[in-house]
């Protein structure tokens, strides 16, 4: 079993910046990708950005330029560093791991979420 607990969430205003963390522990050793997903208030969570082990990554069009998804193996560690932020990109934000205990690609581990509040 994997946990993770995000952190860095908040309130910012329109064009500003955030970095969110997600801290995993348990079976880390079993974690094969890394995902940030959000969910808007009445809308379906959809995934914002993910990162391989191998550090390839790839991101939802609507955050691609603004978006930034890393990760510190040394840490446990995997971040979200959003600039130029929008009205659009309040949420509340989760971390997810794709982990061997799943059918590959399914991200079965997810922390608590953490809300992203973008004022205009």
């Amino acid at each position: 079993q994997v946990q993770l607990v995000e952190s860095g969430g908040g309130l910012v205003q329109a064009g500003g910046s955030l970095r969110l963390s997600c801290l995993a522990s348990g079976s880390i050793f079993s974690i094969n990708a890394m995902g940030w997903y959000r969910q808007a208030l009445g809308k379906q969570r959809e995934l914002v950005a993910r990162i391989t082990s191998g550090g390839r990554s790839n991101y939802a069009d609507s955050v691609k330029g603004r978006f930034t998804i890393s990760r510190d193996n040394s840490r446990n560690t995997v971040y979200l560093q959003m600039n130029s932020l929008k009205s659009e990109d309040t949420a509340i934000y989760y971390c997810a791991a794709d982990t061997t205990h799943t059918a590959p690609g399914v991200f079965g581990s997810w922390g608590q979420g953490t809300q992203v509040t973008v004022s205009s």
